[in-house]
């Protein structure tokens, strides 16, 4: 997959005018090249949901820029005219709670997305299916989302958030729920996809234990990013 993953150039997020205004963002920046899986660590309020909505176009910057895999798609405004589009095609999204859809098994669950971008049904199920395969969670693939443990929800989440081959993927705190070896096999799995589709990862997180398996980390507080190496030390 071609492109520069992702690159954040002095974005500022303002809520509210005049004295009761409020930066939640204060001139971050931030890359990730393809293939990468990066922390984002800070406490509470400093800025890392509104970070995350703002790469997700959920909610709109006041000012910077902002690269997703070679197209500029915000430079003091958006320069994308349909953003469910973009979020759809360019974005995968990993929650800490896996928002199965109750009412479809899991292929489908896995399968709407593309099926959504106009990809036959067949197509669709197959792209899914092969996914669910990678991520060892295949002979589920009928079951609905009541019937799977916690672990296999979010595999079948990370499917979700793959399937339709974004360049990138935002998830936020994606092991919280999970004990240490469910919430390790998840990162790996995230480390592998990104290896496999050549895909920029940001993990935002309080999970200690994760931490250390990052070789970029960037903490942010008071809406100010600063990057350190991380440790990298990889799965136990």
């Amino acid at each position: 997959m071609a492109g520069n993953g992702i690159l954040i150039e002095g974005l500022t997020k303002r809520y509210g005018h005049g004295d009761t205004a409020v930066d939640a963002l204060k001139g971050v920046n931030m890359s990730v090249a393809p293939g990468e899986v990066v922390g984002l660590i800070g406490p509470s309020g400093s800025g890392k949901s509104t970070l995350l909505k703002c790469l997700g176009a959920v909610i709109d910057p006041t000012a910077g820029r902002m690269t997703l895999d070679d197209e500029v798609i915000f430079d003091g405004k958006w320069k994308v005219r349909d953003l469910r589009a973009l979020r759809r095609d360019k974005i995968g999204f990993v929650f800490q709670a896996p928002y199965l859809i109750p009412f479809l098994d899991v292929i489908d669950n896995v399968a709407l997305l593309p099926m959504l971008a106009g990809v036959p049904n067949n197509q669709a199920r197959q792209q899914a299916l092969d996914l669910l395969t990678a991520l060892d969670v295949q002979h589920r693939a009928k079951a609905m989302p009541s019937q799977l443990s916690g672990g296999e929800q979010q595999r079948v989440a990370i499917a979700r958030g793959l399937v339709n081959r974004p360049p990138v993927i935002l998830a936020d705190e994606p092991t919280a729920p999970l004990d240490s070896e469910r919430a390790m096999a998840v990162i790996r799995i995230l480390n592998d996809m990104a290896a496999k589709f050549e895909t920029a990862i940001i993990v935002v997180t309080h999970d200690e234990k994760i931490i250390p398996t990052f070789k970029r980390i960037y903490h942010i507080r008071d809406g100010i990013t600063h990057e350190e190496a991380g440790q990298g030390l990889g799965f136990h």
